[in-house]
């Protein structure tokens, strides 16, 4: 018995190690970590707090934008309406226009449909406008005339020399934009050097109506107002240089 017990292996006879703290191959063992209960409400507490500012931001924006919209919009279009009228004006005193029977930019008896005569800013396209529709083909040499109408707006008197009853009919009506509620005539005083702003149109001397310098447009939306200036050209019979 005695040789039989010394033959036993060495390390089945020494006790096992101490494993605490230790896997099953002897590295240290994983501590498992997750969050709280308190964690985990301070968390949706942060979420839902970042919720409501972004909410309230972005119903902000959303606010201004909409105040900023109606301003935005009235000021491109009477920035579009001053544009489109000089650009006309400024074809109308071009060289080809010049001819004999070209009508400058003046004051001159117009009948429109309404049936009262008057005396209106007149000028004439000798290639039409892009705003007249025409019953048939186009006709050229359109022959214009400015109209600001109480409550109605800023209308284009049109019709051409071509026409049969040009002398007889009355001209067409076009309306530019109803946002202009007056249209005024300035002159240049010499005598002064300032301009002077006329709701009617000024008389010489012998009671005859006398052609601005320039005109005045006053657009109103809502509570918005502008007015704009346009510079009446003047036929100089060469072409521009741009």
């Amino acid at each position: 018995m005695s040789r039989r017990l010394n033959r036993v292996p060495i390390s089945l006879a020494m006790p096992p190690p101490a494993r605490r703290g230790f896997g099953r191959i002897g590295w240290p063992a994983r501590r498992r970590s997750g969050f709280t209960l308190l964690e985990i409400l301070l968390s949706l507490a942060l979420v839902a707090l970042m919720l409501i500012a972004l909410n309230t931001f972005v119903f902000s924006m959303g606010e201004l934008w909409g105040r900023g919209a109606d301003v935005h919009l009235f000021e491109q279009h009477t920035r579009a309406v001053t544009r489109f009228l000089d650009r006309e004006l400024r074809t109308a005193v071009l060289p080809p226009s010049s001819g004999a029977n070209a009508t400058p930019i003046a004051l001159k008896e117009v009948r429109p449909q309404s049936g009262s005569t008057e005396k209106l800013l007149t000028f004439e396209l000798p290639a039409g406008c892009r705003l007249f529709v025409w019953p048939e083909r186009p006709l050229p040499e359109v022959v214009c005339s400015l109209q600001a109408r109480e409550r109605e707006g800023l209308f284009l008197l049109w019709h051409s020399r071509l026409e049969k009853n040009f002398e007889n009919d009355a001209p067409r009506e076009t309306l530019v934009t109803s946002l202009v509620t007056g249209l005024a005539y300035e002159y240049f005083d010499s005598d002064f050097n300032r301009w002077t702003a006329e709701a009617n149109l000024k008389l010489d001397n012998a009671g005859n109506p006398l052609t601005p310098q320039r005109l005045r447009l006053k657009f109103a939306y809502n509570k918005l107002t502008r007015e704009t200036v346009i510079t009446l050209p003047v036929p100089t019979g060469t072409l521009p240089l741009f």
